[in-house]
């Protein structure tokens, strides 16, 4: 996805806790980049056999919702007038128009659960269709984020020599520059799984060779954002295990957790599979899916 210099952020909005967060991250955000914010909520067809959308009562409900939204964008305006912010209404479904949305868009947020039609967002499918077919990255922000206690804001990056996993490094360390924060750079190798010879069991792998293949994979992965983002400070962090456990509990106190859209070894399918799924279900903080 090109990238143009107006291109906005865009929110996902229902009234919702989770949309709120996502919101509140949205405008934080819009206003660190100085960037347009967009607001979209969807009013999403009733059941079969309801009135359409330009019948009573969906016709009113639609006004009365249109006019919330209008007041929201508003008092935003109020508090921000240094942002351009617009909004809209769509008719329609929530993951095919904030897919259509994303093409134009920065960024995407996502609160971690709706209602009405956002129900179940990162559990069901919108969620899954969002963050496989987005034009550009998403960040998905849970409804009770912790406070962040530290010296200094933490980025951490999920990384494994994958083209995705480059393009989540250089997301996080624009992240970090823009707020002032360091950069963890995570990499998870998986427990060795038992090679079985002559009927006995035996593990080939040395834990030494391990980390130092981990450690010069990271040093070079970082070494063009390291270049293009001096001033941001970095550090390496090797573990072992399960990659979403590894990841959220780097991540524990973290102000972002950034992963790519696909990868390689502990990462492969993250969007797709349990990985990504465990993820955005137990991080604690924001997660940003580069693609």
């Amino acid at each position: 996805m090109s990238l143009k210099k107006l291109d906005p952020i865009v929110v996902g909005y229902d009234g919702s806790p989770g949309s709120r967060a996502a919101l509140r991250w949205a405008v934080a955000e819009a206003v660190r980049q100085l960037s347009p914010l967009r607001l979209v909520e969807v009013f999403e067809p009733g059941p079969v056999g309801y009135p359409s959308a330009d019948q009573v009562p969906l016709a009113g409900l639609r006004k009365v919702q249109e006019r919330a939204l209008d007041t929201l964008t508003d008092s935003i305006r109020l508090q921000h007038p240094q942002l351009a912010v617009d909004s809209v209404l769509v008719d329609g479904f929530a993951a095919s128009s904030l897919i259509d949305e994303s093409a134009h868009a920065r960024l995407s947020v996502l609160g971690t659960r709706g209602h009405g039609g956002w129900t179940g967002i990162l559990l069901g499918s919108v969620a899954n269709q969002v963050s496989m077919h987005s034009a550009g990255p998403v960040v998905v922000v849970p409804a009770a984020s912790r406070p962040r206690v530290q010296d200094k804001p933490t980025i951490v990056v999920g990384v494994d020599g994958s083209k995705a996993s480059t393009k989540a490094i250089d997301f996080a360390f624009a992240q970090a520059e823009d707020r002032g924060a360091r950069v963890v750079a995570v990499i998870v190798t998986p427990h060795p799984a038992p090679i079985f010879t002559g009927g006995l069991g035996l593990v080939i792998f040395d834990p030494a060779d391990a980390a130092n293949e981990d450690r010069i994979l990271v040093s070079e992965s970082l070494a063009g954002a390291g270049t293009d983002y001096p001033d941001v400070e970095s550090e390496i962090r090797l573990m072992t295990g399960h990659p979403a456990q590894a990841l959220v509990l780097a991540a524990e106190n973290a102000e972002l957790l950034v992963v790519g859209s696909r990868g390689r070894a502990g990462f492969a399918s993250l969007l797709l599979g349990s990985v990504s799924l465990s993820v955005l279900h137990h991080a604690q903080c924001p997660v940003a899916i580069v693609r």
